[in-house]
């Protein structure tokens, strides 16, 4: 039993399903949670996929009630869900990167014990990271209504035709555009598919969202930043198969008349840092900035 008492004391964990890796790491954390004095819970996807059955399983609701803290072995995939499932509770998030690019898991594999430690002896920062709410209108009633961390997509579906839509900005005209579709990116989202289709990076503490048009038949459209207090709408005028996306899952086809509502949520999702955290470190990682070729 350490010292003191850890800064987190109920620690829940959070995987990815059906790796056998992802079991045994996660074994290896939640046995040194317990020796530094945390108790543990695990999800209970997490430990009916990872065979973690010996700790508490808990589901979103009794983390969200019980933890102070989620740990989230993954992608950025693995963060999103986290935060959506969580951002109502106001559980912190970090994350173990077992994924590919990691812009949002800041430990590395290798580092996960050491950097756990850190976090529990009070080393860390804190960060809040806005989220989207969006909600789909029908014919004067409400089709769909969701949230999401990282972005809100209406886009062309499988018959691969254009699609055309307006834009409204706190109810003034923005533009009447034809393309594959819309991105409306939060700053933790500049860098997903926003970044793709050559949106900004906004760094995580510029309040605003990035709309980014896909493949717009006038290239003279450009991506542009308003205001994280903005209420978007963007209203179907023609659409053959058109859909709308949520953190890079699907959520409904959409129809021609369809007005979809994208506003700044409620909640903040806290993600915890480890120590020498750097954002513009992270991004010339990952992106490899200052790399000779």
């Amino acid at each position: 039993m350490p010292a003191s008492l850890p800064a987190f004391k109920s620690v829940a964990l959070i995987g990815l399903y059906n790796a056998r890796q992802s079991a045994e790491t996660l074994m290896s954390l939640a046995e040194f949670l317990v020796g530094q004095g945390c108790s543990v819970m695990v999800e209970s996807e997490t430990a009916g996929n990872c065979g973690l059955a010996q700790f508490p399983i808990a589901d979103y609701a009794q983390i969200g009630a019980q933890a102070d803290l989620a740990v989230v072995l993954g992608g950025d995939g693995s963060m999103l869900s986290a935060a959506r499932h969580l951002v109502a509770y106001r559980v912190p998030l970090v994350g173990i990167n077992q994924g590919r690019l990691g812009f949002m898991t800041d430990i590395a594999l290798g580092n996960m014990i050491e950097s756990m430690r850190q976090l529990l002896a009070g080393r860390f920062s804190l960060e809040e990271r806005t989220m989207l709410d969006a909600e789909v209108m029908r014919a004067g009633e409400r089709l769909v209504s969701t949230r999401g961390l990282n972005d809100v997509v209406v886009n062309k579906g499988a018959v691969g035709r254009l699609i055309e839509f307006l834009v409204h900005i706190d109810g003034e005209f923005v533009y009447d555009l034809r393309s594959d579709g819309l991105i409306v990116a939060t700053p933790t989202g500049s860098t997903a598919y926003s970044l793709s289709s050559n949106g900004p990076i906004l760094q995580p503490k510029v309040p605003g969202f990035a709309l980014v048009p896909i493949c717009p038949h006038t290239l003279s459209n450009r991506p542009i930043t308003v205001s994280d207090s903005s209420c978007i709408e963007i209203t179907l005028k023609r659409a053959v198969d058109a859909r709308l996306h949520f953190d890079g899952r699907p959520q409904c086809d959409l129809h021609e008349g369809d007005c979809v509502t994208i506003r700044r949520a409620e909640h903040t999702i806290t993600f915890v840092h480890p120590p020498g955290y750097s954002y513009y470190a992270m991004l010339r990682e990952k992106l490899h900035w200052s790399e000779m070729y």
